[in-house]
This record gives C-alpha cells, structure tokens and sequence, in this order.
C-alpha cells in the first residue's frame, strides 16, 4: 500500500543510498532485472571499481553498488526524471497488461511477484519505511479509514537508520511500526484515526522448516508488541502454493505454541481465490473453515459451495473483497461478472477492502476506488449495501485480542455493545449519518420528485 511517489522519493532524496543488479540494466534487462537498493555510508567507495554510468552499459560488473543519486543523473533515457519514471514503473502493474485477460492468471502472478520484489527491495529502509507509514497512514485517514489491519509477508531484511547490516529479528520494524502509529494519532492530520495492527503473513510455497521458524518469529514479536499483531495468514498464489491442508501438521503446532504461550493469534486466512472448482487449491475454503479462521481473504470460489456458505454464515466468518485486485489478477474481467452479488444475496459477511492498491495503479491508498466501481456496476447494492459493508469491516476488526467467545459475542452485540468495537461502530454510525445529511443537502435539488 505504499504510495510509489513517495517511495521513488525517498530513494533519490536520502544520502547513501546504493542500487545493485544482477546484470547490466540494458534492453529486457533494464525492465526484468532483479533490483538491489541498500544504504552504505558515504565514506565507503564501494563503486571504485567502475562509474554509476556503467550500471546502465555493458561494462557493468554484477551486483556491484553504485550510488543512486549518480545512477539517476546518467540514466540514459531522461536523467533524473526518467529514472523516476522508470523506477516506478518497475513497482507498477501496466495498464495494458492489467487487461490481456487472454494471457491468465499465472501470467499476472508472474508480473506481479516481479514489482514485490522491486518494492522489498527498497521498503525496508528505516527512515524510508517511516515515511511511506507515515504517508499512508494520512491518505487513508482522509480516505475515511479509520483503523487499518495491514498484513506483511515477514521474508525480508530490514535495516535500521544508517545500519549497512540488517536486523536478526524484526523488532526494530514493529518499533518504527508502533511509534509512527502512535505519532500519526497525536498529530493534527491523525484526528480521529483509531490505530492500525498487524497480521502476520508467511508465504505458503515456503517449507514446514521456514514456517514453522517464522511462526516462532511471529509469537516474540508478539509476546514483546501485544498490540501490535493481531492474526496470522499465508500469502502467495494458491494454485502455485501449498494448500492448508498439507500444512495441517505446522497450523495445529502453531495454535499449540500460542496457548502455551498466552497469546491470541487468530488466524485470517486467504483461501479460494482461485478459478477451479473441487481441485486442492479450491478445496482451501473448507480447511480454513475448518481451522477456525476468523475472515476469509478473497473466498472468490465460495460462492459455488451452498454448504461453505452456509457454514461461513453459521460461523460468523466474514469475506475480505477485493473486486479491482479480482480484475487485475484475472479471477474476473469486469464487476458486472463477480461472485460478490452472489455472497451478499445469500447473506454472507463480506467487507469491501483493498490489495496492493500502488501496484496496480490506483495512484492513492484507500478505499474509494474499490467502493466506487461497486457503486457504479452492481445496481443492486446501492448506499445501503455500501454502507453494510463498511460496518461489517468495524464489526470483524482486532481492535483488541479476544479469545473466541468473546469475538463472536462482539460480532453479535454490534452497536449495542460495551467495549471498544462497540464504540468505534457508535463512532461510525454517526460519521455515516452526517454523510448521508451531506448527500441529501448537496444532491437533493437534482433528483426529480417521485410519483409516489
């Protein structure tokens, strides 16, 4: 969710930062080339062995550090401003290939793994990882958000401010996570945001040995920032991953590990975003019903299993939806053919939410775009069904751990509780109304009367 002018920035702004590559950035190269971006201090030349041209000819010696300052003035196709330009569009899903359907959905993936890696490669940068927090954290606020559950696959290196070697745990992340949160609330532009929690995410594709090592990771951070994390998930393309239940055995461990540990970390799994029908990756839905996850990622299958539906509803598990990531990644060509109408008419939880919005080219953080193309192609969801699904992401928020008794007892109460949930829905309530007042004195005049 990073805002990518910001990133790009960032990069060209802060001293000692170095690109590296694999090969010289020339041809295809210059567009598929996996990129490297580390801080080193200014006294260490480590490019004396060529210039910061020679990344772009070549000459160049692979995964030899350059400055980027340097790299950016020589690159040939603009300077500085091309450079810009091209660095985000290594981090940007194009237009033109977001919408050859023909090519599928391994396709996609493929690209879309290509832009993480530019952005990983940059991100987790103290001060650049602060600023682009910091940022996101006002363009959601004054998108309307008002509490945010981001979640982050923990596979990277970080590295602290003006620190070449990186970190051998992620402390220092939650840190900047916690104290830019905290920042943002009691500053002039964070008035009225209620905070933003982590779920933890591995990568499915991984083996047992790597996740059971992040789950360990997961349950520290977790015992040293009770606040901070707030569920667990796998992430990656499913039918090219492992399916849930061939990581049974490591999910039951980690539920184990948790309770000896006292700490409540529910799991929020993505499961069904997938075509088929019946085959494993499909099959997903079940297992993660059957795990107890609280919320399902994308379900984009869910709606061809009436016995799914049902039990979701029964369980009080709500779906995460992300029509525009949907389209994008080719589950679906437009939102006039999503299962999204299908869940709600069968009563189904379901929040609006969205996925690696930067990449895709949305050009802003937020929810708006995902809202409006509901809006404008489902007619029959209209302010009213907008409006459930706002709620229902407050009513299956973490605003605090809660053991399973009492999460499905908060889901229940809704606005009629008494703990936080309860208040921020109170909160919300109240902020829809006046929306809604503004709708009515800004719009009124144009709707013709009715003859009823």
């Amino acid at each position: 969710m990073v805002d990518l002018d910001v990133l790009v920035n960032q990069v060209l702004s802060l001293p000692g930062i170095h690109i590296a590559s694999d090969r010289p950035l020339i041809g295809e190269s210059l567009l598929l080339s996996p990129l490297r971006f580390q801080y080193f201090s200014e006294a260490q030349n480590v490019a004396s062995e060529t210039s910061a041209s020679g990344i772009w000819s070549p000459t160049y010696k692979p995964q030899l550090f350059v400055p980027v300052k340097e790299a950016a003035e020589t690159f040939p196709d603009g300077g500085v401003r091309g450079f810009s330009d091209w660095l985000k569009g290594r981090c940007t899903i194009e237009k033109e290939t977001s919408l050859n359907h023909h090519h599928g959905c391994a396709a996609i993936w493929e690209v879309l793994d290509q832009k993480f890696q530019v952005v990983d490669a940059i991100l987790y940068y103290e001060p650049i990882f602060r600023a682009c927090l910091k940022h996101m954290l006002a363009e959601l606020n004054e998108d309307g958000i008002r509490y945010v559950e981001f979640r982050l696959a923990f596979g990277f290196e970080y590295r602290r401010d003006k620190c070449e070697e990186p970190d051998f745990n992620f402390e220092s992340i939650f840190e900047a996570f916690g104290e830019e949160i905290e920042r943002f609330k009691a500053s002039e532009a964070g008035k009225g945001f209620h905070g933003a929690r982590m779920i933890w995410t591995t990568m499915r594709s991984h083996p047992n040995r790597d996740i059971v090592e992040s789950m360990k990771e997961c349950i520290l951070t977790k015992l040293q920032f009770p606040e901070l994390i707030c569920g667990f998930d796998l992430v990656g393309r499913e039918d090219d991953g492992r399916s849930l239940v061939d990581m049974i055995p490591v999910l039951f461990w980690f539920k184990k590990q948790c309770a000896v540990e006292g700490v409540e970390i529910p799991f929020m799994f993505h499961a069904g975003e997938c075509l088929g029908d019946g085959d494993e990756t499909d099959s997903n839905l079940y297992d993660a019903i059957l795990l107890g996850t609280r919320r399902i990622g994308h379900a984009f299958s869910l709606y061809k299993h009436p016995l799914l539906i049902d039990l979701v509803k029964e369980k009080k598990i709500m779906v995460e939806c992300c029509p525009i990531s949907n389209e994008v990644l080719r589950f679906t060509s437009s939102i006039m053919s999503h299962p999204l109408p299908a869940l709600l008419a069968r009563g189904v939880a379901v929040s609006l939410c969205n996925d690696d919005p930067s990449m895709l080219g949305h050009g802003k953080n937020g929810l708006t775009h995902d809202f409006c193309q509901v809006l404008n192609g489902l007619e029959n969801v209209g302010l009213s069904g907008l409006a459930t699904m706002a709620e229902n992401s407050l009513r299956w928020s973490c605003f605090e751990d809660q053991d399973n008794s009492a999460w499905l007892a908060d889901i229940k109460r809704g606005i009629a509780g008494t703990g936080r949930k309860s208040e921020h829905i109170r909160n919300w309530h109240i902020e829809f109304e006046q929306f809604c007042q503004w709708v009515v004195l800004e719009f009124g005049a144009d709707i013709p009367p009715s003859d009823d």
